[in-house]
């Protein structure tokens, strides 16, 4: 069975790509935007988030926020895609609860890895 993914950023390009990227291997899902997500999340679990930050009505930071005050899903691993490179953002991010954090324009290869790793948190790797 496939792993689901629930994407959400306001780009609609990004959220293409991401779809078209990680649909061979998993079922994605993707809104444009974040309160529609947290409706989604009402009757369903991802196995993985993957979010932008700078979003309109409602940025990552709080839908962050929101997903880890809900019981259900306060453990699903989170992904925060931003097109900001900052270090205070990227650690706000992990205190909020992200495990990793990666800028736009992103490398597909490190995104494929990061899906990985959160997805499969210890049998990811080919080697030890």
């Amino acid at each position: 069975m496939k792993k689901k993914i629930l994407v959400v950023d306001d780009e609609v390009s990004i959220c293409l790509i991401l779809e078209n990227f990680l649909s061979k291997n998993h079922d994605v899902i993707s809104f444009n935007d974040a309160n529609e997500a947290l409706s989604w999340l009402e009757g369903t679990i991802p196995d993985l988030i993957i979010s932008d930050i700078r979003m309109p009505k409602m940025d990552g930071f709080e839908f962050l926020t929101t997903v880890r005050q809900r019981g259900f899903t306060k453990h699903t691993p989170f992904i925060i895609l931003s097109g900001r490179d900052e270090s205070k953002e990227r650690i706000k991010c992990y205190k909020l609860g992200a495990q990793d954090y990666l800028t736009k324009p992103f490398n597909p290869e490190e995104l494929d890895e990061l899906v990985k790793k959160n997805l499969f948190p210890i049998h990811y790797a080919v080697e030890w």
